[in-house]
């Protein structure tokens, strides 16, 4: 169930590899959507809202969880890459031990913060008790958001990415039946949905346990494994957890700072928002699925010292993923009022919010697109600070959205948000990108074709 990135035409390979992703993706969105669809469509345009302007501090959570996760499985795919067995195995060991000292932390630290983050980010009363009641779920079922995201990165750390693929289309059929039955037969509101969805993905996430310890052998960690899992092992991998941990923790900051200025706006542009952003999120997954099978891509091959293929790689992958940006930009520009209103309904306001906010993301995909690869593959080669400054930078133009532009063109400035933040991230990660690969080039000419 492995497979090695490291022999092979890389296009075919990433490709191959970004297809599971891809589709993985889809259904987690498609999971993270009924939420909002079954709550827009049965309860209300005031219940879609309370759900939506949750998204922000969500992420702040959620998004450190993800970039954890995913950096602690960044030394599993390079040992992978070097033929290290007892190292990936010592590295698998070290991610749960990490893990669950994480699900710790943030849930002492999230569920007592919820409310106050809340009042901080001026939700508008009429759906603050809906919000919080959806939000403190979710917080507690941290957990299972950690289980599921560590098993799935290392099993994409090794080159399986199809499996999770599987769990994530049976977490989101759990899902979107536990949603009609806790809101529409139980009448149980928004938190209804947040159930569902800690569910759905608690059950995803145990059912990766018995193929992780079963079917992959490079992952049956022993006795011998957990002993070996020093001090120096478990600061390896926080090193390089931490860091992308903290990356999208900076990236929702900003993205809080976005939500602060909308909902000063009222409900009503917080519900296009929500819509919009549902929207943008589903049809940005085929670029973030190249990133990501960058980042597997790249570590693999930088642990077998094969620069010259990571640099091939990142050539055909950008050319790929550009030219899916441009396609989407071009439907939103056409059918974006019609997508939104599959949420919205027929709020004529909102649909019209809704549709200039997908017009002008869509048109700045392309740096988009390029953030992604360039990013994930300087994580993949173990390069942390760039990306890091990239999200700090995307921070600031967030900020400056939210703060500047929300203040003299209201929702039109929020919109203009993302596309600042790819521009202003991009600038950094492909400096860096075209220097780092020449001086690996450079240090060691054998690495050369």
């Amino acid at each position: 169930m492995t497979k090695n990135l490291t022999v092979g035409n890389p296009a075919i390979l990433i490709l191959s590899f970004a297809a599971p992703l891809f589709a993985g993706n889809l259904f987690q969105q498609w999971y993270n959507m009924a939420d909002t669809i079954i709550v827009g469509r049965t309860i209300g345009v005031e219940a879609l809202a309370a759900v939506g302007c949750t998204g922000s501090i969500n992420f702040l959570v959620l998004g450190f969880v993800i970039g954890f996760t995913q950096g602690a499985s960044i030394i599993t795919s390079q040992r992978f890459g070097a033929g290290d067995a007892l190292g990936i195995r010592r590295s698998f060991a070290a991610s749960i031990l990490l893990g669950a000292g994480l699900t710790v932390v943030l849930m002492l630290i999230s569920i007592p913060s919820a409310r106050a983050l809340l009042r901080f980010l001026k939700t508008p009363g009429a759906i603050l008790e809906g919000a919080y009641s959806y939000i403190v779920v979710i917080y507690g079922g941290i957990g299972a958001a950690v289980l599921f995201n560590l098993c799935s990165n290392i099993m994409r750390a090794v080159g399986d990415s199809r499996t999770p693929l599987i769990f994530l289309a049976l977490a989101c059929i759990i899902n979107i039946i536990l949603d009609f039955l806790f809101i529409l037969i139980f009448r149980m509101g928004v938190a209804g949905a947040a159930y569902a969805t800690v569910i759905a993905q608690l059950l995803s996430g145990l059912l990766c346990i018995p193929v992780l310890t079963t079917k992959i052998p490079l992952l049956r960690i022993t006795r011998e494994d957990w002993r070996g899992v020093t001090r120096a092992e478990l600061l390896t991998h926080i090193k390089g957890a931490l860091p992308m941990g903290f990356q999208m923790s900076i990236i929702a900051i900003g993205i809080v700072t976005v939500q602060f200025a909308l909902n000063q706006l009222g409900i009503l542009a917080v519900a296009a928002y929500t819509a919009s952003q549902k929207i943008d999120q589903f049809a940005t997954m085929p670029m973030a699925s190249f990133g990501a099978a960058m980042t597997t891509y790249a570590a693999q091959n930088y642990g077998a010292r094969k620069i010259d293929r990571i640099r091939k790689g990142l050539i055909q992958c950008s050319l790929m993923s550009c030219a899916f940006s441009l396609l989407m930009g071009v439907v939103y520009f056409f059918a974006g009022r019609h997508l939104a209103a599959l949420f919205i309904g027929k709020e004529p306001a909102a649909l019209t919010l809704a549709h200039r906010y997908l017009q002008i993301n869509g048109s700045f995909y392309l740096f988009l697109a390029c953030l992604f690869i360039f990013r994930q593959t300087l994580q993949g080669l173990g390069n942390n600070l760039i990306p890091t400054v990239a999200g700090i930078m995307e921070l600031l133009m967030r900020t400056f959205a939210a703060v500047i532009l929300s203040g003299h063109f209201g929702f039109i400035g929020i919109c203009f948000a993302g596309p600042l933040a790819y521009i202003g991230a991009c600038i950094p990660l492909t400096i860096a990108i075209i220097f780092t690969i020449k001086k690996l080039l450079r240090k060691d000419p054998r690495l050369r074709p």
